[in-house]
């Protein structure tokens, strides 16, 4: 009788979605974003309680997530939910990934791009529209006698940070810039999502949007805003191999850098400065024409169901996911407490994004700044990634030369795109 009564309040709730679960069966999440484990836990708790149905979600590792998975796919009680970052993902993991196309998931898509396909089937949802840049604190940038209207390039920007570099002691800073960690919790940071700058550049320029074989057209440009953030920032260069992620969010929550690379994801971790304090500026790299650039807005977060598990499991964890997309919980837990822009027609009204670093891209956008695009996606290889990441740090520590870098990155392409297609 309890499971019976369970079940019909989990059709309730769920909005009589099409797609129910079996009292027995169980979901099971390995969750991306370690920033959200705490809001996607309490999500998994309150949908147990309400439904009978077990919710487990484990959190990878930030860096760790591709390796994760391959230990966690071959359990016996693998994850029924698991994620890829698009295309280059997918073609790792198709094999394992539910045939979503007769889901409410993408009935409710605000958008058809949303869903990533392999023919006919939707093998992803997206589930997060985000938005990184180079946040701000735009106290501490007064204090040093400027405005965020002062930087408008990167010739502006590279002026302004290394003014307060020079000034750090009388200004009460450890450096201008965050600490530009290599280490595995923030390496990403810059050996994919500063390294899709030079990357969406050459697109551009090129009418592309996907290449075998990278020509590295704006490498001196990425050169430019790394030696700006290793050189300016709250440690030594040679130390950043051990920076952590933790490490530049204390800097920055701890008011000793002005400026930190990061996304609106990270608004949990810095709101407490206050929205009033912060903003987010474009990524300036010196290429012609880049005062009219915005803020890079995208996607890699794709929800996949596991194809392997057992029916009821499957059908359970899209009952999960229906359930986060349209009830009171889910919604404002992923807009207002995750701070997400949900590609989902359900989130609108209250349910739309309170991120304020998101109202900063609505704003540029609606000034007419035009959108950097995801352009890493499209990234060969983790192992691409690694070897960028691996030159990188080697260039900073000065037990490597610039020379490396760019055979990683447009060399390293070629192999990897090979090996990968």
């Amino acid at each position: 009788m309890k499971k019976i009564i369970a079940l019909a309040l989990a059709l309730v709730l769920c909005m009589a979605l099409a797609v129910t679960a079996s009292a027995d069966a169980s979901v099971y999440y390995l969750n991306f974003k370690p920033e959200q484990d705490a809001q996607w836990q309490e999500l998994a708790k309150i949908y147990t309680e309400q439904t009978g149905v077990p919710v487990t979600v484990v959190t990878a590792a930030s860096g760790d997530y591709e390796t994760t998975l391959m230990s966690e796919i071959e359990k016996s009680e693998c994850p029924t939910l698991f994620q890829v970052n698009g295309p280059v993902g997918l073609a790792n993991w198709t094999d394992y990934c539910y045939d979503l196309a007769d889901t409410e998931l993408v009935k409710h898509l605000t958008n058809d791009a949303f869903a990533l396909k392999e023919g006919d089937a939707v093998k992803g949802v997206a589930y997060v529209i985000e938005t990184y840049g180079i946040i701000a604190n735009t106290k501490l940038l007064e204090k040093a006698g400027y405005t965020v209207a002062d930087i408008t390039n990167f010739e502006t920007l590279k002026k302004v940070a290394e003014d307060i570099q020079a000034r750090k002691a009388e200004l009460g800073l450890d450096g201008a810039f965050t600490s530009a960690g290599m280490d595995g919790s923030s390496d990403w940071r810059f050996k994919t999502h500063l390294a899709n700058m030079p990357i969406y550049y050459e697109y551009q320029a090129d009418g592309i949007g996907n290449t075998a074989a990278i020509k590295g057209t704006y490498l001196d440009n990425y050169k430019a805003i790394w030696d700006l953030y290793i050189n300016n920032g709250t440690c030594e260069p040679a130390l950043l191999a051990s920076k952590t992620g933790n490490d530049a969010v204390a800097e920055f929550v701890g008011e000793k850098a002005v400026f930190y690379q990061n996304g609106t994801w990270a608004w949990n971790d810095v709101k407490e400065l206050g929205a009033e304090n912060l903003t987010m500026l474009p990524i300036y790299i010196g290429v012609e024409g880049e005062e009219n650039q915005g803020l890079c807005t995208g996607t890699e977060n794709y929800w996949c169901v596991n194809a392997i598990a057992e029916q009821e499991d499957i059908d359970a964890t899209i009952a999960f996911l229906e359930w986060v997309i349209t009830s009171e919980e889910g919604r404002k837990c992923m807009s207002q407490d995750m701070g997400f822009v949900v590609p989902f027609d359900t989130f609108t009204g209250e349910y739309a994004s309170t991120n304020p670093l998101v109202a900063v891209d609505t704003a540029l956008t609606a000034a007419g700044k035009a959108p950097v695009s995801w352009n890493f996606p499209t990234m060969p290889s983790e192992e691409w990634k690694n070897g960028v990441g691996s030159a990188l740090t080697a260039y900073a520590a000065g037990t490597g030369d610039w020379a490396a870098v760019v055979s990683a990155f447009v060399d390293g392409w070629a192999t990897e795109y090979a090996l990968t297609h």
